[in-house]
């Protein structure tokens, strides 16, 4: 058993309001800044108490998928659907960018996209 519990995960992005409303649109929650630091940090609390945070990186070079050497992707999201083609059309529509959509026809279970501002995730078939 692990002696610490996970608070959250932060990403770095150009703009923190605007990425976590993206998030926030895929997977429900509460967007909430602290008005005393001027947008450089937002929360979404996420249904079921997990928490991202973003935090402004105006220099950020988003990694590039697929890539094994210094710029590689660093870390991404899986984030489960039911409905691939339903999440898909969502998903484009909030502003992601496709990298690897060829999921073979169902039988690979996952595609890979670009949020708005570059980071890599994956919706996963469950």
């Amino acid at each position: 058993m692990g002696f610490a519990t996970l608070g959250l995960t932060a990403i770095d992005c150009p703009e923190p309001r605007r990425l976590a409303e993206f998030y926030a649109a895929m997977l429900g929650g509460e967007v909430k800044d602290d008005q005393s630091d001027d947008g450089r940090w937002i929360d979404l609390y996420l249904p079921g108490g997990q928490r991202l945070a973003f935090q402004k990186a105006s220099g950020l070079r988003p990694p590039e998928w697929p890539r094994s050497d210094h710029n590689s992707q660093q870390l991404h999201l899986d984030l489960d659907v039911e409905d691939m083609e339903s999440a898909h059309e969502q998903v484009l529509a909030l502003g992601a960018r496709p990298l690897d959509v060829d999921d073979d026809g169902g039988k690979r279970g996952f595609r890979v996209y670009a949020d708005p501002a570059g980071h890599p995730f994956c919706l996963v078939s469950v």
